[in-house]
């Protein structure tokens, strides 16, 4: 059982960090330096743009990354604060910053970041080759950096396909502006999946984590049904103690203590929590009652019994006869 339980942990912190997105993962994936008639920005102008990728499987926020096409931050000499005034940072006030699996986002160049979180300041030489880089967070990481050839009007230099090694020209037809680099419109899935895991690390990783995420359902499921048929007579003792009683009792005291509430936030704390309606029924009853037994019920009858006395003694019968009147 230790065994077992010491593979599966294993294999979910492989899979965490099979599947966990870092800073490497993203990637700088086109860049275009002439754009005349290519995307446009939200102002509807044309500008130079550099596209990221988010290479993973999973969300990452590139915010507080740097953009520079300035070679002197390679000069290890350097301060961070001299070199942060060499780069332009990604600002984090915009949601398009945080990029799902696989998506793309366009940052342009030669532009006032005052514009949005998609403006860098970074500077493009059009008519020279160009040196672009981007930088993690603390300005000292190099995640990716690419020398970009110098390029004709509404070409691009774009990796071949998404993360890859191999970077081409493409002509303005060919542009990729964000979206995956690799078009072809009768690739297969299995073509495309090949393509995307040319060795199959991918699919075998999910395969493992299916098959050992089901093997862990299916003994957690019998580990709780056997515990609950061992313990099956407790459960049934248990079930004789009434609890039903127990919460119906339960639930009718707070529904009073929920009513007396309302009411006195309704009349105030004069009225101890009771309806006006139930002091007005217990008034009529009473009255009802007054009215009811006020007299004593008789039977207008009365009563005279023979009284025994002294005389008795001297045979003179002085008690009168029982009458009825």
């Amino acid at each position: 059982m230790k065994r077992f339980s010491f593979l599966l942990c294993a294999l979910i912190v492989g899979l965490i960090e099979g599947f966990s997105q870092g800073a490497m993962n993203i990637k700088i994936n086109e860049v275009q330096t002439k754009n005349l008639c290519g995307p446009l920005d939200s102002y509807g102008e044309h500008k130079p743009w550099v596209e990221l990728a988010n290479t993973s499987f999973s969300t990452y926020n590139v915010r507080g990354m740097y953009i520079t096409t300035d070679t002197l931050v390679l000069n290890k000499n350097l301060s961070v604060p001299e070199r942060e005034k060499l780069m332009s940072r990604i600002p984090d006030n915009d949601e398009s910053t945080s990029l799902s699996a696989r998506q793309h986002l366009l940052l342009f160049l030669n532009s006032n970041p005052s514009r949005g979180a998609q403006y860098l300041s970074a500077k493009i030489e059009e008519d020279k080759p160009l040196w672009i880089a981007l930088y993690d967070g603390n300005a000292v990481d190099l995640l990716d950096s690419v020398t970009v050839p110098v390029l004709g009007e509404d070409e691009s230099y774009a990796r071949k396909t998404d993360g890859s090694k191999e970077w081409v020209k493409r002509a303005p037809d060919a542009v990729t502006a964000g979206t995956e680099n690799f078009i072809q419109a009768n690739e297969t899935k299995i073509a495309k999946l090949k393509r995307n895991d040319p060795h199959g690390f991918g699919i075998t990783i999910l395969s493992m984590g299916i098959v050992f995420g089901c093997l862990a359902l299916l003994y957690v499921f019998f580990r709780v049904l056997g515990l609950l048929m061992s313990h099956k007579e407790a459960l049934q003792k248990a079930g004789k103690i009434q609890p039903i009683k127990a919460a119906v009792k339960t639930g009718e005291k707070i529904a009073e203590t929920g009513h007396k509430t309302k009411v006195i936030l309704k009349d105030g704390m004069e009225t101890g929590g009771i309806d006006k309606e139930i002091y007005i029924a217990v008034i009529s009853m009473a009255l009802k009652q007054y009215g009811d037994d006020v007299h004593d019920i008789e039977s207008g009858i009365i009563t005279l019994k023979e009284k025994h006395s002294a005389w008795k003694a001297l045979n003179i019968k002085t008690s009168l006869p029982e009458k009825k009147i």
